[in-house]
């Protein structure tokens, strides 16, 4: 999310780090631009309108005019109000209720409610130690009821059965009544969503709202549909009292126009972020986290919580005890750090934390997508255990073979075992007195991996 507006305000900011003084004249200009990057991105007009007054009268205030760097103090500003316009700070869930706290999912269909009731249930058991049952009052979906059920099977939280020839407040009644007697910490309950906003849905889950009384009225909002997105939730929080909202599918949205223009037009704040199709694939929202990697600063915070959450500590261990002994790195062990890449949102979803990223070539190598990341594993797969094991005796009519087996071409062969080569360098490196101090010099030179270059 963000690559578009990250790529065009990170360059439009950085032309004035250097400046020695800031004019009304190159201020004009630069929030020209920005106004320009944030109506590409899809933010809603008001909301840009709002935002560059804001920035503007800021910027010729005397916080900048008065600043040993005007440059740096501009970009803070335009950080800062980033920050404000989505939020502030990141607003967690109301858990301190009496028990069984009850949560109301509301949204349009296709906009991922159930999908993320799921992500929900998973989040609230593994982060809060909560015990949770979930609840579908969708009677209308073909199959709604049947996909609930099958994703609190996955993530492990009771479902409370229910059935289309029933009353949407009869099954909600029902479960509020089961999770007290079950001893629940939340109940989720997940709504009945329609292609567009209408009169009848709208009353239907008044109504559920009135009867179930919830700590929680999340609306679930596609972020793809830009500012719609925006009105929508609108719509919704004009008749029900939200406490926030659940922004989906941000992997799949460029612009990020919904996450800026949420909060301003509903005042209701973003908690989570779906990132993708996994049940762990949901995060809290922190706007200050988010400001800074649209500016392209990257978010080392988040890094460093998805490598202690995703990365698998005991496999890391084995590989440094393994090249500590001066052990040759193999392709079992490339594989594993793929896959373990692939588990933290992929290459390109790492690069977009780490600061400076942002202004880094886009042609390189797996930056853009994952693809070439995919193909490697799947070369690997090819392969025999003994060619893992031993890559040296890959030759040619291996390579032929195990190119025919993973649907690549032998150069994909040639390029892997190169970049294989270059990492087992590496980890020799590693290996040796001083290889880790050399190699951190070499990162900070603004340098990828060896193989992703």
């Amino acid at each position: 999310m963000f690559d578009n507006l990250s790529t065009r305000l990170s360059s439009t900011v950085q032309k004035l780090r250097g400046q020695a003084r800031l004019s009304e004249a190159n201020i004009q200009e630069t929030l020209r631009e920005v106004r320009m990057a944030l109506l590409e991105a899809d933010v809603a007009l008001p909301v840009v309108k709002d935002f560059i007054a804001s920035v503007k009268e800021k910027a010729l205030g005397q916080e900048v005019l008065t600043s040993l760097s005007p440059g740096q103090a501009f970009i803070k500003i335009v950080n800062d109000e980033l920050v404000h316009l989505m939020g502030d700070a990141n607003e967690s869930l109301t858990l301190a209720a009496q028990p069984p706290v009850v949560i109301l999912v509301a949204g349009l269909q296709g906009a991922g409610k159930t999908t993320s009731i799921g992500k929900l249930s998973k989040f609230l058991t593994e982060k809060q130690n909560k015990s949770v049952a979930v609840v579908s009052c969708d009677i209308y979906r073909p199959a709604a009821i049947q996909q609930l059920q099958t994703l609190a099977k996955e993530v492990g939280v009771d479902f409370i059965s229910s059935e289309t020839n029933q009353a949407p407040i009869e099954i909600a009644s029902r479960a509020v009544e089961y999770a007290k007697t079950q001893f629940k910490d939340v109940l989720i309950i997940d709504t009945a969503g329609r292609l567009h906003i209408d009169e009848e849905m709208m009353q239907e889950i008044i109504s559920l709202h009135q009867t179930v009384q919830p700590a929680e009225t999340l609306f679930v909002v596609d972020s793809m549909s830009g500012q719609d997105a925006a009105n929508s939730a609108k719509a919704f929080n004009e008749a029900l009292p939200l406490t926030g909202v659940i922004l989906t599918k941000t992997d799949g949205d460029a612009r990020g126009g919904a996450a800026l223009s949420v909060r301003h037009i509903t005042g209701k704040p973003i908690k989570f972020l779906g990132t993708g199709e996994k049940a762990t694939a949901l995060e809290p929202f922190h706007p200050d986290r988010v400001a800074s990697r649209i500016l392209g600063m990257g978010d080392v915070v988040s890094l460093v919580e998805e490598v202690e959450q995703k990365v698998d500590k005991q496999k890391a261990q084995k590989l440094a005890r393994k090249i500590k002994k001066g052990k040759s790195f193999n392709m079992l062990d490339l594989k594993s750090q793929l896959e373990q890449m692939m588990n933290m949102g992929g290459l390109a979803g790492i690069m977009d934390k780490i600061p400076g990223a942002a202004g880094m070539p886009k042609n390189v190598p797996g930056m853009g997508d994952d693809k070439a990341i995919h193909q490697m594993i799947a070369i690997i797969n090819s392969m025999t255990p003994h060619e893992r094991r031993f890559p040296d005796v890959i030759k040619n009519t291996r390579k032929r073979r195990i190119a025919a087996g993973s649907g690549t071409q032998v150069q994909d062969v040639n390029r892997l075992l190169k970049q294989h080569l270059q990492m087992k360098k590496m980890m020799k490196k590693f290996s040796k007195k001083g290889g880790m101090q050399r190699m951190m010099q070499g990162l900070k030179g603004g340098g990828l991996p060896p193989g992703f270059g």
